[in-house]
């Protein structure tokens, strides 16, 4: 059975519900993983036994600690899956590491699997299912991008395509890494009973939220897209944008990450594959929406 190796990050400020989250990930059925939390330029509190702490000298953002992870754990060795949870989950089952290594075992082209992301009452916001509409959170399948806050990736995959973009800092890494992936072949699920509690909160109480969402979406497209496809791509989400009536704070920031998005490079471009687009769209989701 593949062996399974978790990454998580923390700012430092939610000790004890890291705590909470190790003992779950402790309680999980089977071979134990490799475990290690990494401190984004804090003091990292005790850790429990048989948990790995590293303490990054600076923020990394999101996708930069998380490829700080992954190194770690290559250097390691012997990890196939590499499992990542936000600092404020938890695993309220103990079947969930089973589950996981089931599924990777039984299917060579899976490469992704994204978990149920659900709040203490079992709810799941419609913003945490990874399909147009939010449609029935209970329902698993395939999907074309995936929940950072829990997720499990092959380990060969991210060999292959390479590490999450780290000038994203913050926001749409994970549809950057999944349309690598999709492009490269590999099959990613949302999974309904992998489950990670994770209290309910909205995306834009991060500070750079609407920055960097206006910013990343447009690298997003400049990065992956068909040219022809980036105009209706940026258009379409632009008008999003505005149907979901941002606070102006908000809209202004979004427009200025928007703007620098344009004015900014961020290579490499690599265009996806238009089967790869229509492959997409089969699935539900084409690269313009």
């Amino acid at each position: 059975m593949p062996k399974i190796g978790v990454v998580v990050l923390t700012m430092g400020d939610r000790p004890a519900e890291l705590g909470a989250l190790l003992a779950s990930v402790g309680a999980q059925e089977g071979d134990p993983a490799t475990v290690v939390v990494l401190g984004q330029g804090v003091k990292l509190p005790p850790l429990p036994d048989g948990v790995d702490g590293v303490e990054l000298p600076r923020n990394l953002g999101i996708p930069g600690g998380r490829n700080a992870g992954v190194a770690w754990l290559r250097e390691r060795g012997g990890v196939d899956v590499v499992v990542v949870l936000d600092d404020d989950g938890l695993l309220p089952r103990t079947d969930t590491f089973r589950l996981v290594r089931e599924v990777f075992a039984s299917r060579p082209r899976l490469g992704i699997a994204g978990f149920r992301i659900a709040d203490e009452t079992g709810a799941s916001q419609r913003r945490h299912v990874p399909r147009l509409g939010g449609k029935n959170p209970m329902v698993s399948g395939p999907v074309t991008t995936f929940l950072g806050g829990g997720h499990a990736i092959r380990m060969t995959v991210i060999d292959q395509v390479g590490d999450f973009p780290t000038q994203f800092f913050y926001a749409h890494e994970e549809t950057d890494f999944a349309w690598r992936a999709l492009d490269a072949g590999w099959e990613i699920d949302y999974r309904a009973d992998m489950v990670l509690q994770h209290p309910r909160t909205e995306a834009s109480r991060h500070a750079v939220y609407y920055r960097n969402t206006g910013r990343n979406r447009v690298w997003l497209a400049k990065r992956h897209l068909p040219a022809v496809l980036i105009p209706v791509y940026l258009a379409t989400w632009a008008a999003y944008t505005l149907a979901q009536r941002p606070p102006p704070s908000g809209l202004a920031a979004w427009w200025a990450g928007f703007f620098e998005g344009v004015r900014v490079p961020c290579p490499p471009r690599r265009p996806m594959r238009w089967r790869t687009v229509w492959r997409m769209t089969q699935l539900g989701r084409p690269p313009v929406i």
